[in-house]
């Protein structure tokens, strides 16, 4: 038969850590130590590894020394599964942080039914000219310090890696611990760069959860992975008896890291924490006021981490309640002794299942926020809407558990009168029209959705951008290609720019939290360079969000995000003398003051079923000032971490906060 004839294989099989080599070193875990992922087959994957998604450059600046790149496709490595886990060998190293982030990437776009994309070079004003980034960089052995980081103006992952100090049970003086070869780590790091590329404004803190949130998202996305890992799983419910609520290692974080710096158990723990008064370690007890005392990035995202692994234990707890009460014959209470291993099994597949929906749920609400100053609570409304728009039903009660235990953790939108599954979920544009009935021409808003003339009127209200552009919607999917998707942005927020600026599109801007009209607005907000006069629109993207309901039905959506920005001052008398003056006047900002929306549009009748707006528009003095009073001190405590204000503009803002944690 001919190699022509032979089918391309759907993965390749490597190695790795399943949490690091910690857990891999003791006696007590080291059946569970390592594993064999199933990776992408990527078919022009070059030393490294370098492919479509990511480019593996092994550089060691504090020794001056460059490692060879691994070549994942010499025969020989194909044939034992890539090289063997090890501590010293780079190699494997380079293959780590390979394996792991690629399935972080497969977990997105399976969640999200699009190609995973990074955030764009940006440069100019504001970054007005962006450029395509096909790979994030990633260097396994960057830094010789107790840090790892996303760099967004690096697009790329820095590693780094130190020599203990401690000598206890867990610790040996002089050793090394390498960042790149922690699971959580990397898969940590990676989902801050997915997120980036997805809402780049994001690294913007204007309230305590924004940076909170981009590292408990990062953490929930990692601890759900180590339910995708079989053995893992099965070892760990044996051990509980299928009890998750205890202490186990699936619900805790970066476990050498964690012990190499003077911590009991991980770096962070989902599930519960070791009391430093007698070294027990005890779960967690939802505590409704702890938001209002915790403001370090990591501590308060651990909020949120926990109220999603609450969420998950109740729905699993339910799922698993009948496996219990066949196995203990009704009573609910199993005998002494190691549980059979039929009951292990399926309860590790009620376990895997609960997790993969629960993860799938977290990935598809990023869709579903506000492009900017996302908060803990926005981010629960996020969730339960983009589940309710998939599955209605809601069977195995998510969406329940999961407003049950944000309640219980304390998390609820600003100005919500009810907490029930409907009052949560985002309005539809019909509801927002019925509120500013006599506001705006509703026969013309009619006009503007639910009808299949209204794609026509997007793409006849623009001029292309460039020669040979057509002014149409591009779709994109799993199958598109990544630089061509990219491109299709640029073009959909062109043409979604001209509808809502210059076309029919125009007469909803009230609904979605848009100002256009120029001659009502202070003189501190961006004026458009297209339109003198009128205030200025960003169209951030219109990207395709494909997925597939319970029913086996696809579900797309394009989801555009839109905002205005104003420029700030600290000092409020200024501020007013610069809103009373004519535009464009005053010195540079001290701080930039952003509004807008997220809309979901059906792209087959341009019916624009969600708007996600944020707290305020541009012309908010309120919402301005709430920003300006937090970037100054945040109503913070002096030492709860480096302050927004100093992370405002920073090139790193992932470095510091790394960085803060650890002192």
């Amino acid at each position: 038969m001919g190699a022509a004839l032979i089918p391309e294989p759907p993965s390749r099989s490597l190695r790795i850590y399943a949490f690091d080599p910690s857990v891999a070193a003791s006696f007590d875990t080291a059946g569970i130590g390592e594993i064999t992922l199933a990776v992408r087959w990527e078919q022009q994957l070059e030393p490294g590894p370098v492919g479509e998604y990511l480019e593996i450059i092994d550089r060691d600046p504090a020794s001056d020394r460059a490692y060879l790149p691994v070549d994942l496709n010499d025969p020989h490595l194909l044939a034992q599964d890539g090289l063997q886990p090890s501590e010293t060998n780079p190699l494997f190293h380079q293959q780590m942080v390979y394996a792991v982030a690629m399935t972080t990437i497969g977990h997105f776009e399976q969640a999200l039914g699009r190609v995973a994309l990074w955030a764009r070079h940006r440069d100019g004003d504001e970054g007005t000219d962006a450029s395509f980034v096909r790979r994030l960089r990633i260097y396994p052995h960057a830094l010789r310090e107790r840090n790892a980081y996303y760099s967004p103006s690096k697009k790329a992952l820095l590693f780094g890696y130190f020599p203990v100090e401690l000598k206890d049970a867990n610790n040996t003086p002089g050793t090394i611990v390498f960042t790149c070869l922690s699971h959580d780590i990397i898969a940590h790091e990676v989902t801050h760069a997915l997120l980036d590329g997805v809402h780049p404004r994001f690294n913007e803190p204007v309230n305590p959860d924004v940076h909170a949130f981009h590292e408990a998202f990062a953490d929930i996305v990692a601890l759900f992975q180590h339910f995708t890992y079989p053995g893992v799983l099965r070892d760990q419910i044996a051990r509980a008896r299928g009890r998750l609520g205890g202490e186990n290692l699936l619900g805790r974080l970066a476990q050498q890291f964690g012990q190499s710096t003077g911590r009991r158990g991980g770096l962070r723990d989902a599930i519960g924490t070791v009391d430093t008064r007698d070294g027990v370690w005890r779960p967690h007890v939802p505590d409704p006021q702890r938001l209002e005392r915790t403001f370090q990035p990591h501590e308060r995202g651990s909020v949120l981490v926990a109220a999603v692994f609450g969420a998950f234990l109740d729905v699993y707890r339910a799922r698993s309640a009948d496996l219990y009460r066949i196995a203990s014959e009704g009573t609910g209470v199993l005998r002494d002794g190691d549980i059979p291993p039929d009951l292990t099994n399926r309860l590790a597949d009620e376990a895997a299942r609960t997790a993969a929906y629960m993860l799938q749920m977290c990935i598809r609400g990023i869709d579903y926020c506000p492009p900017v100053g996302i908060t803990f609570g926005d981010y629960l409304r996020a969730v339960v809407t983009a589940d309710a728009d998939l599955n209605p039903e809601d069977p195995y009660g998510f969406r329940l558990a999961l407003v049950d235990s944000f309640r219980q953790w304390g998390i609820h939108p600003a100005g919500m009168t009810s907490m029930s599954i409907e009052a949560l979920q985002w309005p539809t544009l019909e509801s927002l029209a019925r509120d500013h009935a006599g506001a705006v021409n509703m026969n013309a808003v009619r006009s503007l959705f639910g009808t299949p003339q209204a794609l026509n009127m997007v793409e006849q209200s623009v001029t292309p951008r460039r020669k040979g552009d057509q002014a149409a919607l591009r779709p994109w999917n799993l199958e598109s290609d990544r630089y061509e998707t990219w491109e299709g942005i640029e073009v959909n927020a062109a043409v979604l720019w001209g509808w809502l600026v210059q076309g029919e599109g125009a007469q909803l801007a009230p609904m979605l939290g848009i100002v256009l009209d120029g001659a009502s607005v202070p003189g501190t907000v961006y004026r458009s360079r297209t339109l003198p006069g009128t205030p200025a629109v960003e169209v951030h993207s219109v990207r395709t969000a494909l997925r597939r309901t319970q029913r086996g039905a696809i579900v797309s959506d394009l989801v555009v995000e839109i905002t205005q920005r104003r420029r700030g001052y600290f000092d409020p008398d200024r501020q007013r003398e610069y809103d009373a003056a004519p535009p464009g006047g005053g010195p540079k900002a001290d701080f930039v003051y952003r509004a807008g929306c997220t809309a979901l549009i059906n792209p087959v009748t341009m019916e624009i079923r969600r708007v996600i707006r944020t707290a305020g528009t541009i012309v908010d003095d309120q919402q301005l000032d709430r920003v300006r009073r937090f970037l100054l001190d945040g109503g913070l405590p002096r030492d709860a971490y480096r302050g927004a204000r100093a992370l405002q503009g920073e090139d790193e803002p992932f470095a510091m906060l790394h960085s803060d944690e650890e002192e």
